[in-house]
């Protein structure tokens, strides 16, 4: 985005002030040599106030770019943002902002976590300089006070000996340090919506275990709205209140996570709990999703999933789905089993879930919320 940027005509009116983040029909595409990659297309989902949402799905799914494109931090060109799409973030509508006010709002009042800490720190620059130096520039304080904010930073996130780690460079600590690291900074001045995308990918089993307390314990303590993104649905049981799935740019189903876990609607989301690993499937085959992810330059033309979907039928190759409503509370699935027509299909897809799951039925490491279906 640029300075220029002015609020545009046609937005549709704010959310309600328990909503913290709206995204509204989100299009965001990138011009490459090779043509016009759709990342994400047409997505709409919200997160209120203190609330976690969970954004999940394989690599290519658009979870990241999702991300990128609310905190702005994608090159015009080449990314382009779809006519229509809308992002509003407490009250204020995210992609008419100055480039100049969306500076002010990151890092403030939305900060993000990287998927590989080791990338997103400076190298040449010591932990506690990189933190002083963000509190600095948003909190306007003086360089006594930014250290010192800097120190309490490693302290609140769990690194022993604050004041020496403080002085050493990313190279210096471990990955699960490095972490904490980037959690202290994206927390420094105090925001009200972190984004952590793919906290643990790289760390350890028993470390990762840690950052995942770390999270809540601080989203406890500060009140602030947080968005997952991950594609661990172990994780998203232990953490989250709602679940967004995503495929190939799109949002394939949507609801709390007692009903997306316990009870998936969309035969994508059946897979991914089905290949989940358990203690029951030791030695024995592994669930997997036949296939892989399309190329964004060669897309199905009807439903994205058909060609890998065990319950396709001839309309999946036909017409694309809509967002089916396929329960309470406002809970959608895009898929054609939830037509009228296809209420025998469905219940035979879902049936043939349950007995898929029967020789493994709970998540590891997930409470009880999700054990039985």
């Amino acid at each position: 985005m640029t300075e220029t940027a002015t609020v545009r005509p046609g937005l549709g009116a704010p959310p309600p002030d328990d909503v913290l983040v709206e995204v509204r029909n989100l299009r965001t595409y990138f011009k490459v040599m090779d043509g016009t990659v759709p990342a994400v297309d047409d997505i709409s989902f919200s997160l209120g106030r203190g609330q976690t949402l969970g954004i999940v799905g394989e690599s290519g799914s658009g979870k990241s770019v999702t991300a990128l494109t609310i905190m702005r931090l994608l090159d015009i060109p080449p990314a382009e943002i779809g006519a229509g799409s809308e992002i509003w973030f407490d009250g204020k509508e995210v992609l008419s902002m100055p480039e100049k006010e969306m500076r002010h709002l990151r890092g403030n009042e939305m900060a993000m976590i990287f998927q590989e800490p080791l990338t997103s720190l400076n190298p040449v620059f010591t932990v506690g300089d990189q933190i002083a130096e963000q509190v600095k520039l948003h909190m306007k304080v003086k360089d006594r006070e930014a250290r010192d904010r800097a120190i309490e930073m490693l302290r609140l996130v769990g690194i022993p000996s604050p004041e020496r780690r403080a002085k050493q460079y990313p190279h210096e600590l471990s990955g699960g340090m490095r972490q904490r690291v980037v959690i202290g900074m994206a927390l420094s001045c105090e925001p009200k919506l972190l984004i952590a995308d793919e906290p643990t990918t790289a760390l350890d089993v028993t470390v990762q275990a840690q950052i995942l307390e770390l999270l809540k314990a601080i989203q406890q303590r500060t009140g602030a709205a947080l968005m997952l993104i991950t594609h661990d649905l172990g994780v998203v049981a232990e953490m989250v209140d709602n679940v967004v799935v995503m495929y190939a740019g799109q949002i394939v189903e949507q609801g709390t996570v007692e009903e997306v876990l316990v009870e998936p609607r969309m035969p994508y989301t059946m897979g991914l709990i089905e290949s989940i690993p358990t203690v029951e499937k030791r030695g024995g085959r592994l669930s997997a999703i036949q296939g892989v992810v399309p190329s964004p330059f060669h897309l199905p033309p009807a439903c994205r999933f058909e060609p890998r979907c065990p319950y396709r039928w001839e309309t999946c190759r036909e017409v694309a789905p809509e967002l089916y409503p396929s329960g309470p509370s406002g809970r959608v699935a895009r898929c054609h089993l939830h037509l009228a027509e296809a209420t025998a299909r469905r219940d035979a897809a879902i049936a043939q879930h349950q007995q898929n799951l029967t020789m493994g039925r709970r998540l590891s490491g997930a409470p009880d919320r999700i054990g039985n279906a």
